[in-house]
Parts: structure tokens; C-alpha cells; sequence
């Protein structure tokens, strides 16, 4: 094999590692940069939620008691508009940190539960409820950091 030959495999060897390393860490920026799809499944947060609520609510609350009480939690989110319609691939660009007010959202869960014929036996329920369904999207990645936090 000659000199010319061995040059020219490495200088080969070389310019490809170069363009995959360019094109990786491109591509990598590129994913850094746009917000991570999250899928919410309301049967998969129906079933989180209710295995997480202390037994005293699980006990007062059916599965389409809670199932009802997440549909008006993702109502309350969309008319607050915190369900944007287009994140896939959609870069982060929030300015404003949002703060969802505990208190507002348990007046509404309570409201809408008498609105869709949810028997709610303990308002405290309506709180865990809530809880559990953030710590759902917490552990989907939809939300981000607490209040206290940013």
C-alpha cells in the first residue's frame, strides 16, 4: 500500500468523523431548543391520580368522579390558556412565568364537580384531586418548576 494511499484513507477517516460530529451536535442544539413532547393521556392520569389520593378520597370518589374532576381541570387550563394547541416541535419561548393559583382552581374544580353531577362529599378531596393531577404532569414533563423556585 503506498504513502498516498494511507494519507488519503485517514484524510477520508477524518473528514467524515468532522461531518458527523457537526451534523450530531447540530441536530443536538436543534432538540435542546424545542419544547419536549409530552402526551397526556386522560385514562393514564385517571389512574395516576386515583392511586395516589389518600384512602379516605379514594374511597368517596369513583374513577369517573375523578376522570370528571381532570376533564374540568384541563378545562380550567385551556381557558386560562395553559394548553397551547401547537408544542410540537415549537421552541421555547416562554417569558412570563405562569403560576397556577391553588386556591382559584379549587373554587373552579368545585363549581364544575356540581356542574357535571360529581357527588363531592369532602371539599378536601377536590384539593387532592388537584394535586395528584400536577404531580401527574410532573412526572409527565408537562410542568415546570414550582413558584418558589424560579
Amino acid at each position: 500500500m503506498s504513502l498516498v494511499t494511507v494519507l488519503f484513507a485517514i484524510a477520508s477517516a477524518l473528514a467524515v468523523f468532522v461531518i458527523a460530529a457537526v451534523v450530531v451536535g447540530r441536530e443536538a442544539q436543534r432538540l435542546d431548543m424545542v419544547a419536549p413532547r409530552v402526551i397526556y393521556d386522560i385514562d393514564e392520569a385517571a389512574e395516576f391520580v386515583a392511586r395516589t389520593l389518600p384512602q379516605s378520597t379514594q374511597a368517596r370518589l369513583t374513577m369517573e368522579e375523578v376522570r370528571q374532576l381532570l376533564l374540568a381541570h384541563m378545562s380550567w387550563m385551556n381557558e386560562h390558556e395553559l394548553t397551547p394547541l401547537d408544542v410540537t416541535d415549537r421552541v421555547q419561548d416562554i417569558e412570563t412565568p405562569v403560576v397556577v393559583d391553588k386556591t382559584t382552581l379549587t373554587a373552579y374544580l368545585l363549581d364544575e364537580a356540581t356542574r357535571r353531577g360529581v357527588d363531592i362529599l369532602d371539599d378536601v378531596d377536590v384539593v387532592y384531586v388537584a394535586d395528584a393531577h400536577m404531580e401527574y404532569f410532573a412526572a409527565i414533563g408537562a410542568v415546570g418548576p414550582q413558584a418558589e423556585q424560579i
